[in-house]
This record gives structure tokens, sequence and C-alpha cells, in this order.
């Protein structure tokens, strides 16, 4: 418990190194009890081995893990008793029906009969299964093995869930549903991991870490992260917009550029002061015609900053 609030997990300096390649950097992390917490970064950023290792599937090469009080990975074990897991790849059985699925992860989980038909006859109805039950799980769209591989992993109602990037094969429709029902647990008391590389989803967290080349490099809730951002975002409406972006590549305070439709979103060092005036006066310097305001920050903004080289975050 820190300052009165109950944690899940607690690590401190959490290391993995395959050989050597340096997967997860020394990675703190504090996840309170009843969170959606977020990891958000690249493939290869350290999302699935960090989260491999907080469960005690993969041994850290050093630092320490408390998860639900439990040692890990001395105690691994027994976590499991509490925990949820879901990989990216779908991971039950294709030839089996869902409801085989269900009944056989059910059994794993060591529930009783009686508890057993009870929590798969809420599962059903909780994330409509209904209409597909009796079909091989391999028939079924991304959506529908979505929300059975959901549904197998909480029968025992775990206390902690971790999911590995679980939507990234699904549909925008199903992404938000799973979503919902992600809430719905978390208002429930348990506490969720979960990795993602979509920004949308990494908004919907209570807290978010992103990860770049194994490090962590913002730590946050997602508005206060959009808050503090340490540079400018300058918002940029022209008609000639190739022009206007060869342009604004002459400021020296420029971190970086992208096009959102007919306008560029730039973001440009702290130390500019004046960022309106230097952004106009490149822009008229070319015979660029253009709308230029200051704008809010974004998540996406957040993370290009978070990731940029070192001299260049400067």
């Amino acid at each position: 418990m820190t300052d009165g609030v109950a944690l899940a997990i607690e690590a401190r300096a959490l290391t993995r190194r395959f050989g050597s390649v340096l997967a997860v950097d020394h990675v703190d992390l504090t996840v309170p009890r009843g969170e959606i917490f977020g990891f958000l970064g690249p493939n290869g950023s350290g999302k699935s081995t960090t989260l491999r290792m907080l469960c005690g599937l993969l041994q850290p090469t050093s630092g320490s893990i408390r998860a639900l009080q439990l040692e890990i990975p001395r105690q691994a074990e027994q976590l499991r008793r509490h925990l949820g897991y879901m990989t990216q790849r779908f991971s039950l059985w294709e030839d089996l029906t869902a409801r085989e699925n269900l009944d056989f992860m059910a059994r794993i989980q060591g529930l009783a009969p009686a508890l057993r038909s009870q929590r798969m006859a809420v599962a059903v109805e909780e994330y409509r299964l209904a209409e597909f039950l009796d079909r091989p799980a391999g028939t079924l769209s991304g959506g529908q093995k979505q929300r059975l591989a959901l549904a197998a992993c909480t029968l025992h109602e775990p206390e902690l869930l971790l999911l590995d990037e679980p939507t990234s094969a699904v549909d925008p429709q199903s992404r938000r549903d799973f979503w919902e029902s992600l809430f719905t647990l978390a208002g429930r008391g348990t506490t969720i991991l979960v990795s993602t590389h979509y920004m949308d989803e990494a908004e919907r967290c209570h807290h978010l870490a992103i990860l770049d080349r194994g490090r962590m490099v913002a730590n946050g809730a997602p508005r206060a992260l959009m808050q503090q951002l340490p540079l400018h975002v300058v918002e940029i409406a022209a008609v000639d917009i190739n022009g206007a972006r060869r342009a604004l590549h002459e400021l020296d305070s420029l971190r970086s550029v992208a096009q959102l439709g007919l306008r560029l979103h730039a973001l440009l060092s702290r130390a500019e002061r004046s960022p309106l005036e230097q952004v106009r006066a490149v822009l008229t310097r070319h015979g660029v015609q253009a709308e230029v305001h200051l704008a809010e920050a974004s998540l996406e903004d957040v993370f290009v900053a978070a990731t940029l080289p070192p001299q260049e975050a400067a």
C-alpha cells in the first residue's frame, strides 16, 4: 500500500535481457487495484516481455515484482489462481466448440461443477456467446473469438487480468464493445493491465505507461500527459500543404510535423518563445498562405514527443 492506496502490482528496476539485447530496461511500475493500466508502444518496445514478467511466465534478469502481495516469480503459482491472461493471438482450441472451450477452461481453473455451470451461464449472457455457443471456435469471426477468449479467462473471476494487444485483429465496433466489457470488469474491482498500439484505446486507460526500446519514457494519466506536453503544438491550415511542410523544416525548433487532412500538426521546442510568429514568418518567406494557431496536445503528440531521440527532444 502506498499513501493509503492498495496496490495490485509494484515493480522496481524491472530488467530483462535476451543475450546482448536489453528488452526491458529498469522499468518501475505502481498499479493501484481496480485500475485499467495501459502499456503503449511500438512493436519491440518491451510491452509483451513486461507483461510476461509481471505474471511469472518469464524470469526477470534483475529487479523485483510484487503482484497481489505475492513475490514474483517465486510465488507465481499462487498468483495464477487469481490471474487471467489473454494473449494477442487466439489461444483457445479451434476444433472445440465455444461451449467446450468454456467448460475446459473452467475445469482447468478448478471450478466445482455447480459453480462451473453458473459461471458459464453468466459468461454466455454477458459476452453474448449464445449465438455461436455450439460452433467450432476456429469458424468464429475475430470479434467473436475475442469475446470468447475474454469470457474464458475471466470465468474464475480473477483479481488481476493481463491482456496483450487483445484487439489487434478485430473491427472498430468489436474493439469498442470489448472496452465496455473491460470497464465493467474494472468497476467490479478487477485490476487490468493491457498493452496496445492504438491511441484511442490508450486514452481510455486510467493510467498509461509509454515504452520505447525497453524504457519507460512517459507515465501518468492520459489527460495529464497531454496537458504536460513539453512542446508547443501548432496547427497550420494551408492549400499548399507540401509547400508548408518544406518551409517548416527550416525551423530549428521543429521536432515533428504530421499531416491531418488539409492541416499540418507541428511540434516545436518549448525553447521557442514565439512559435506562432516563427511559423507565420517562415511560411510567408516561402509564399505559403496559411492559418496558424496553437492547438491542444493529443495523445499521439505525447507519444511522438516521448519517443523522439534525445537530441531531437531538446
